[in-house]
C-alpha cells in the first residue's frame, strides 16, 4: 500500500463525524479533488476537518459563515459538488 493510500483511509476516518450528511460531504470532497488538489487546499482540507461538528453542520447549512474566507471557499466548494 502506497503512502498516498495510507494517507487516504487515515483522512477517510477523519471525515467520519457521526452524522451521515456531513459524512457525505467531506468524503465527497476527498474522494473527488483531494488527488489533485495542490497542498495549499489540502491544508484547508485538514484545517476544516479539524473544525467542530455542529460548526461544520452550520457551515454546510448556510445558517453561518466561517470567518476564514479560505475555509468559506472550501465550504462552498464542497456544497457545490454534484452528489
Amino acid at each position: 500500500m502506497s503512502d498516498d493510500d495510507t494517507e487516504l483511509r487515515k483522512l477517510r476516518w477523519r471525515c467520519r463525524r457521526g452524522m451521515r450528511e456531513l459524512d457525505q460531504l467531506l468524503e465527497r470532497w476527498l474522494d473527488r479533488e483531494w488527488r489533485q488538489s495542490p497542498t495549499a487546499q489540502r491544508d484547508v482540507f485538514l484545517r476544516l476537518l479539524d473544525s467542530e461538528d455542529d460548526r461544520l453542520w452550520r457551515w454546510f447549512l448556510g445558517h453561518e459563515a466561517p470567518a476564514d474566507v479560505e475555509i468559506a471557499a472550501l465550504v462552498d466548494r464542497i456544497r457545490s459538488l454534484p452528489p
